[in-house]
């Protein structure tokens, strides 16, 4: 593993070897064993889209980890005034000894891997949000003992989120199942690769996917930048709300997973995610812990 670009990119066992260390580096921390594994290293934190729990979990790991955090905004860079993405890579490379980029555009984060010199870490493009589903899986292994033979299901937009969890889950052996209205389906390239698998099933029914699921999953109807469409969206989503009478065909004991932030009442009710706010806090945990294996599998 070279950089961390898509889930795409990794092998079963390579996300397998992320989650086993990210538990390893998590039971230390809770018990106070210094892992300094990136001494005197350096990442460099590219933010063309704003965000809390990513920053904060990223700066705060590399100072866990003995190494040092840069923020670097597209308004207070040369890559905010047109610098080509290439000029940008190689000359952060010469600096640093790791890139974490959240953007719009997965072609822009491919190509600073293209032309760096060391590794990329993609904290979130439209297409993908590996961290995040990393952080996932770790969760659901936590709560369930396992990953394998367990059933996910997505409720709502194929977005970045969906396209992930549908890698991330089918590549560590998982049932996944989703359900989005018409027109707001995964990538294509994403449900090319799922087809293969005889695991998958993209509905259009929330209830259907949802079905004996031991593991559900939603996130926002309107993204980040995608804040025009969301009376459109409103209309498009409704029925795709993980509620009480969604969660009576999952499994008894399934668990609920959000990325946040939430909005309550719109794709998850207020009540359910009460309900589930301790797997949903820990999953926000997990990103601390998952990313910390990331950066020391890359940087280490």
């Amino acid at each position: 593993m070279k950089h961390l670009l898509k889930l795409l990119d990794l092998s079963s066992q390579e996300i397998l070897n992320i989650l086993n260390l990210g538990d390893q580096l998590k039971y230390e921390l809770k018990h106070g064993i210094a892992h300094p594994r990136l001494a005197g290293k350096t990442l460099g934190m590219i933010f063309e889209k704003a965000s809390t729990r990513t920053r904060v979990s990223f700066e705060t790991g590399m100072y866990q980890l003995g190494g040092h955090a840069l923020f670097l905004s597209s308004k207070e860079s040369q890559i905010g005034r047109g610098e080509p993405v290439q000029d940008t890579a190689r000359v952060l490379s010469r600096y640093l000894n790791g890139i974490m980029i959240r953007t719009f555009a997965q072609e822009e984060v491919e190509k600073l891997a293209a032309n760096a010199s060391i590794p990329i870490i993609n904290g979130l493009t439209d297409f993908a949000h590996p961290c995040q589903v990393l952080a996932d899986l770790m969760t659901v292994r936590e709560h369930k003992g396992r990953l394998e033979g367990l059933k996910m299901c997505f409720i709502g937009d194929g977005n970045n989120m969906a396209n992930s969890l549908i890698v991330g889950g089918l590549k560590v052996g998982m049932q996944v199942s989703v359900a989005s209205p018409q027109g707001y389906e995964p990538d294509a390239e994403v449900l090319a690769f799922a087809e293969k698998h005889s695991g998958f099933a993209l509905v259009h029914n929330p209830l259907e996917a949802a079905k004996d699921a031991d593991v559900v999953i939603t996130d926002v109807w309107a993204s980040m930048g995608q804040e025009e469409e969301a009376a459109k969206r409103c209309k498009a989503f409704d029925g795709y709300q993980v509620n009480q009478e969604l969660m009576a065909v999952a499994k008894p004991d399934a668990m609920v997973q959000h990325c946040l932030p939430a909005h309550r009442g719109e794709e998850i009710t207020a009540e359910v995610f009460e309900a589930h706010a301790d797997e949903i806090f820990e999953e926000a945990e997990n990103r601390l812990h998952a990313q910390k294996a990331v950066m020391v599998l890359l940087m280490g």
